[in-house]
């Protein structure tokens, strides 16, 4: 008896053990390399920081994409450069770029090797060399008037107003926690000229926020046909990758995709 229970104990102890590598795979699997650019980069805009590309983030890393946010601190426009370019550096293999408002002319002073393969610009924008942050948005007013300077040359994003005219299509609660948590922007920044326009060379992707209160919607429209970009509109707000992160996501696999 004692040894036809030492069988039996072995026996269910193999097929435990057999069980166990039959479900490890599946439950360690990695998301297969897709094809293309296998390496996003985003570059975050003014008033928000990396924590809200967390959705964007999921649905690509669960495609098989290596996302990377940089957190540059809108100091300046090379502080923010070195930033993002640092971020692009430090990844193997090509990359596919993408900024959010003014991580958008931040984006365009990094992207200029050969590593960078598409640039996606959502909400962003999207300065010629020369040009100024400021001087775009000027040229076509957005619809707020909540964004006021400090004494130290901020600009930050009056809390009262974040919900109607950064995040109307967020509920208040998120958008109360993203004015607590804002990033203000250098009027050095936004004052300073950009020293290249990586989109002469680059394939790029412009995302449309059709109800942006910030970025006029036909700036948008009119800096993404000036690049020859590839335009896809969303009826979003400011924070259109927050409200949307699944057509904002499409796009960027779309700019992957195609990258080679």
């Amino acid at each position: 008896m004692q040894r036809t229970h030492s069988v039996s104990v072995v026996r269910f102890a193999a097929l435990v053990a057999v069980a166990a590598a039959v479900a490890a795979p599946q439950a360690m699997a990695a998301p297969s390399a897709p094809p293309g650019a296998r390496n996003i980069v985003i570059v975050p805009g003014a008033f928000g920081d990396g924590s809200g590309w967390r959705v964007v983030h999921d649905i690509l890393y669960h495609k098989g994409y290596k996302v990377t946010v940089a957190q540059p601190p809108h100091t300046s426009l090379d502080d923010d450069v070195a930033v993002a370019r640092k971020t692009v550096f430090q990844q193997f293999g090509n990359v596919v770029l993408v900024g959010h408002g003014i991580g958008g002319a931040v984006m365009s002073n990094v992207a200029t090797g050969a590593k960078v393969k598409a640039l996606v610009y959502v909400a962003a924008l999207v300065p010629e060399i020369g040009e100024t942050s400021q001087q775009l948005m000027d040229s076509m007013p957005g619809a707020t008037d909540a964004i006021k300077a400090d004494r130290a040359g901020f600009q930050f994003f009056d809390a009262a107003k974040f919900h109607a005219d950064y995040a109307h299509d967020m509920t208040v609660n998120r958008a109360n926690f993203l004015a607590a948590s804002q990033v203000p922007v250098s009027t050095v920044l936004l004052g300073t000229p950009s020293t290249f326009a990586a989109w002469h060379k680059k394939p790029s992707y412009g995302i449309v926020a059709t109800r942006d209160r910030i970025i006029n919607p036909d700036l948008q429209r009119w800096m993404y046909k000036r690049a020859g970009a590839r335009i896809t509109e969303i009826g979003a707000s400011h924070a259109v990758h927050i409200s949307q992160p699944e057509e904002v996501a499409k796009v960027i696999e779309q700019a992957a995709l195609g990258a080679r």
